[in-house]
């Protein structure tokens, strides 16, 4: 079955299991409250909608963009539903898959300025990253 065929609990796992690297490299920096003790959850539902990530405490959808969303049609709806988001009280940040992949520190800079907490706190290595 698609996954937009599938029931709302299914599509989101099915989303899961098919992230990219950039949603992987993501997760990895935002999960268990890594980034400056913010509780993110991944392909959450809210409303209509699946976001990326979802920070509830602070009302914030993180929305990784790969090279699909550069299509006009594709573009347009990520508007639209950006305004829907915000139209329900929600910020919405978009970053390019490369921003994450290769700028990750001004990501996490980016989201803890957002979230009024300065300058981000040195967050755990994810587990066998960067350990010497």
């Amino acid at each position: 079955m698609p996954p937009d065929r599938l029931k709302p609990k299914a599509f989101r796992r099915a989303l899961r299991q098919q992230a990219n690297p950039a949603e992987h490299r993501f997760w990895s920096l935002a999960r268990d409250r890594r980034l400056a003790g913010l509780k993110f959850r991944r392909q959450h539902t809210l409303g209509s909608f699946v976001v990326d990530f979802y920070c509830h405490a602070h009302g914030l959808v993180i929305e990784l963009d790969g090279s699909v969303h550069d299509d006009p049609q594709r573009a347009r709806y990520d508007g639209e539903r950006q305004r829907a988001l915000e139209r329900a009280g929600l910020t919405v940040m978009r970053f390019t898959n490369d921003e994450v992949m290769e700028q990750s520190g001004a990501v996490v800079t980016a989201i803890c300025a957002y979230a009024g907490l300065g300058d981000p706190s040195p967050c755990p290595s994810p587990r066998g990253e960067g350990t010497s």
